[in-house]
């Protein structure tokens, strides 16, 4: 069976939608399988979009988002997760805070590979800055991907 990995953010309509998708992506490209990727957010309201940038965006790099719907963060998410990245601090101590037995689950994507500093909202931005939020995610996930492929040898 594989492991199941989960980004969150906020809205799940920008960071953690876009990590989700990208995580697919370089996954196939990497050649590496046995790995399911959701997101959610902490606040989101169930069943909205993609934000337009975030669809343009990965659009540039021929990733389909249109059909993202969002999803809330449910107890029954954090518990099925064998991982879960967050884009900020801030979202990790929520987790934590509601779901104390995950602690040892639950990580900032830049702290899992060992890079410091959240991963900036873009919501109501220009496309430009979620071009940068998209290529920042790309670098983190492929970093994150290298990390679970060599700790599942």
């Amino acid at each position: 069976m594989g492991k199941k990995i989960l980004f969150v953010c906020t809205g799940n309509t920008c960071r953690s939608s876009m990590a989700e998708a990208l995580a697919k992506a370089l996954a196939e490209e990497k050649n590496l399988g046995g790995y399911t990727f959701l997101s959610a957010g902490t606040m989101a309201w169930t069943g909205e979009k993609a934000s337009q940038q975030a669809v343009e965006v990965l659009g540039e790099q021929g990733i389909e988002l249109s059909q993202h719907r969002a999803m809330l963060l449910t107890p029954e998410l954090v518990t099925e997760a064998d991982l879960i990245l967050t884009m900020t601090e801030n979202h990790r101590q929520q987790i934590i805070r509601q779901a104390p037995e995950s602690q040892g689950k639950v990580f900032t994507l830049g702290d899992y590979v060992g890079e410091n500093g959240d991963v900036s909202d873009p919501f109501g931005s220009p496309v430009e800055t979620y071009r940068r939020c998209a290529g920042e995610l790309k670098n983190l996930i492929s970093k994150a991907l290298d990390k679970l492929s060599k700790d599942s040898l």
